[in-house]
């Protein structure tokens, strides 16, 4: 399972960049965008005069694309976790601390140094 989730993750890094890519070669509504700034008429040239159709719908399904991956992964990691439990295997690993000592005396059988003691108040 974790190979298929491996795998999958990999596929949503690159449909996550190549979205980002799909949106800055898209032109806004008011100026020409990244697309005219880096590449002039390249994508127009490319695709013909449905440029705007052509990135619009690949956005589309780069989106459906990405969030389906996310929900996948989202279920994935669910199910691992779900089973990592109930099989005895530990989602995290467990570290094991050293005992603590025991003292060797109790603590009521320490002797406090004389200099430690409190000195009785007298009355004058």
């Amino acid at each position: 399972m974790s190979i298929l989730i491996g795998i999958f993750t990999f596929i949503l890094i690159l449909t996550s960049i190549f979205l980002i890519l799909l949106v800055l070669a898209q032109k806004s509504k008011s100026d020409g965008g990244m697309g005219a700034a880096m590449g002039g008429g390249m994508a127009e040239a490319t695709f013909g005069a449905d440029t705007g159709n052509v990135l619009s719908k690949a956005t589309i399904n780069a989106a459906i694309v990405f969030f389906v991956l996310s929900f996948a992964l989202y279920l994935g990691r669910i199910y691992e976790r779900k089973h990592a439990n109930t099989t005895g295997g530990a989602a995290l690993p467990t570290i094991s601390a050293p005992a603590a000592q025991a003292p060797s005396k109790s603590p009521a059988a320490i002797a406090v140094p004389a200099a430690a003691q409190p000195t009785p108040a007298t009355k004058p």
